[in-house]
């Protein structure tokens, strides 16, 4: 696949797969390309060659509409919410793709988001746009997976969040990847925590991939993988977030305390 903004060269060439029941990692220095990979992926940018497909059907030029309808869904970087409405009139929204074909789902889906999150329930009548930072990247979280994805596109999960935010959202992807064989493709700016959650990761370099390996093999030499990503692997990750992955690493957590209702 090639992308290209106007003139300049985004994507050149990339080619990549994610297959079902998989988590990727997508890996590289600022302006690599990570994240217009995700929009080509879901039909926020197209590409200017190549196809992309999913289930063997090809969805490169469809509307983004489409592409969450065929069972992909797309946590962009930046918690784009709908800030004015609710935490469940946001749910309701990413419960839209569904609603034509199971309109009886709504209260089922929402009940699993606010069992995976507990304080979204507590925040169900709250504005969006009035959250902390974790919780409206609970809510984006939530949206998408309301709309029940075969294929999970996330960008910087962890971006600006506590080390306890960040563990939380990762067992979600673990345990809807590992309960409902969702694939996911992570882009992560703290590599140790992607490679941690992954079983193979990809690493771009100028809009090109540069080295593909098992997530196990990238984590054994960090010396390569900080060749292109622009400094040393772990340089910037901060402690706390360190010690949580260590934690993580060291042995499963106890999953979040279920609510019993949906309103």
């Amino acid at each position: 696949m090639h992308v290209r903004y106007g003139l300049v060269p985004a994507l050149r060439g990339v080619t990549l797969e994610v297959r079902a029941g998989e988590m990727v990692a997508l890996l590289g220095a600022n302006g690599a390309g990570k994240t217009t990979t995700l929009r080509a992926i879901s039909g926020l940018v197209r590409p200017h060659s190549g196809q992309i497909h999913f289930d063997g059907q090809r969805i490169d030029g469809l509307s983004p509409t489409d592409v969450v309808a065929r069972g992909i869904a797309h946590m962009p970087e930046g918690r784009d919410l709908f800030s004015g409405l609710s935490v469940s009139e946001n749910l309701r929204y990413g419960f839209f793709p569904q609603k034509k074909h199971n309109r009886s789902g709504l209260r089922p889906a929402m009940q699993g988001v606010f069992d995976a999150f507990p304080k979204l329930y507590d925040r169900r009548h709250q504005k969006a746009g009035t959250l902390s930072g974790g919780e409206q990247q609970m809510l984006t979280a939530g949206m998408a997976l309301m709309s029940a994805p075969r294929l999970l596109l996330v960008d910087e999960l962890s971006l600006g969040l506590a080390p306890k935010i960040v563990e939380q959202l990762f067992e979600v992807l673990r345990t809807v990847n590992k309960e409902r064989g969702m694939a996911i493709l992570l882009v992560e700016q703290f590599v140790p925590l992607a490679l941690a959650n992954t079983q193979r990761g990809y690493v771009l370099a100028k809009g090109e991939v540069a080295m593909t390996k098992s997530s196990a093999e990238l984590k054994e030499d960090p010396e390569l993988v900080a060749s292109y990503l622009g400094g040393t692997v772990g340089e910037e990750e901060p402690p706390e977030l360190l010690r949580e992955l260590a934690e993580v690493e060291g042995g499963a957590r106890a999953r979040p305390k279920k609510t019993s209702a949906v309103t």
